[in-house]
């Protein structure tokens, strides 16, 4: 079994390929997609995902706009920088240095999930979008029993060198990755399934995402987060099982200027699970001032 994914055999038929490249930046080389004219609009994953998560998205969003995606470090076909560098501060100075590499500055930045609060330590160092996008932001620490154990059992197993290939075997049964997708609330498409399959079957990919759990680290971005000047929506989906929906309201409370959009029926995964509505109702916001 190859450690890290191949794009010369899992990228085949990979979605949007005909848009890929790579590119060097920070000491490691990037997964890239880049497609289309007008506003620049960036769009970050999250964790354990890659470019595949905005495969219906990216090419509507590309209608009207300058679509930039990447695959996180440490995820899909970009190389890992040193562990350090695998948290949200480090993320997000390589991603900043990627941009300035691909001379791209965005207009708006749509994340998912962790993605979303890369892109608000991004404004926050500095970055200037006229918009962030949330889609089911991990913008708050976990409470509870669960953000007690969290990072300490990644850290735990991202030190055990067998566990990535352990996960990578279990992965072989697709039944087992449609499983984990559905605990999130979302429904998706035997493709969609299949190519988170793809990635979790290669160890370096679950050691890259078991990294970037043990790394992360919200208690300094919840202290300058009130400070985020850029504007903010926050769309929670109503039937997310991972990011509980009620975040995105907690979060306003913090920047009463936020925009909290709520949508029933839908998961973790919303934007995968209905693009198309989720497209026409961002569109506007990334349209032209």
């Amino acid at each position: 079994m190859t450690n890290e994914p191949l794009w010369n055999w899992d990228g085949q038929g990979w979605p949007n390929a005909t848009h890929s490249r790579f590119i060097r930046a920070a000491g490691f080389d990037w997964h890239i997609q880049r497609h289309g004219h007008g506003p620049r609009v960036l769009l970050l994953h999250g964790t354990g995902a890659a470019t595949h998560s905005w495969r219906d998205v990216f090419p509507q969003l590309a209608m009207a706009h300058d679509v930039l995606a990447l695959d996180l470090p440490g995820h899909g076909f970009t190389g890992t920088p040193a562990q350090s560098r695998m948290g949200i501060n480090g993320m997000a100075q390589d991603i900043a240095a990627l941009l300035a590499a691909e001379h791209f500055s965005p207009d708006v930045i749509i994340g998912h999930s962790a993605g979303a609060a890369i892109a608000a330590r991004m404004a926050l160092d500095g970055m200037a979008p006229r918009r962030i996008i949330a889609l089911n932001g991990a913008l708050l620490p976990l409470t509870g029993f669960a953000g007690q154990v969290f990072s300490p059992i990644a850290r735990f197993l991202v030190g055990l060198p067998f566990v990535p290939w352990m996960v990578a075997w279990r992965a072989a049964d697709r039944a087992t990755v449609a499983k984990l997708l559905r605990d999130t609330g979302s429904q998706l498409d035997q493709a969609g399934v299949e190519f988170y399959a793809r990635l979790f079957r290669r160890p370096g990919h679950v050691a890259g995402t078991l990294a970037m759990m043990a790394r992360w680290d919200l208690h300094g971005f919840v202290r300058d987060l009130p400070r985020l000047g850029t504007p903010l929506t926050l769309v929670a989906a109503l039937g997310d099982r991972t990011i509980a929906p009620g975040t995105a309201r907690r979060v306003r409370q913090m920047l009463p200027g936020a925009q909290v959009l709520e949508w029933p029926g839908l998961g973790h995964l919303a934007h995968e699970e209905q693009p198309v509505l989720l497209n026409a109702l961002l569109a506007p916001i990334c349209e032209p001032a």
